[in-house]
């Protein structure tokens, strides 16, 4: 794969992705008590609520700014990793329902490695 394309299928990714994560962060704060306390009834505080949707939405603007690519990338991988662990330990109907969390996971994984630093040629 040649360079520009890599660079071209990561720019497309990076969008979908952002538009993802940026959207659900935003969704959560707009349904922030019933978000809230579905977090509750999973054992977490309620200030945890908060904390994901903002490491949502500023991961996935982190996404649109090449610097902040790879740093973002890997936030949100963590956050994916809880999504995943939770949907197959505690959330009803089990990691059937986890697989949107998987398959973000996935593409998380496959934008770091098209992100990865390349050697410089000469």
């Amino acid at each position: 794969m040649t360079a520009s394309t890599r660079n071209i299928i990561a720019w497309i990714l990076q969008a979908l992705l952002a538009f993802a994560f940026t959207a659900s962060g935003i969704n959560k704060f707009l349904h922030l008590p019933a978000t809230t306390s579905m977090f509750e009834g999973l054992g977490m505080p309620a200030w945890f609520t908060h904390f994901i949707a903002s490491a949502e939405v500023l991961g996935g603007i982190g996404l649109l700014v090449l610097r902040f690519v790879r740093p973002a990338a890997l936030g949100l991988i963590f956050i994916m990793l809880g999504a995943v662990f939770m949907h197959a330990t505690r959330i009803p109907g089990g990691i059937a329902k986890g697989v949107p969390a998987l398959v973000l996971l996935v593409l998380l994984f496959v934008l770091l490695l098209l992100r990865r630093p390349t050697p410089a040629t000469t």
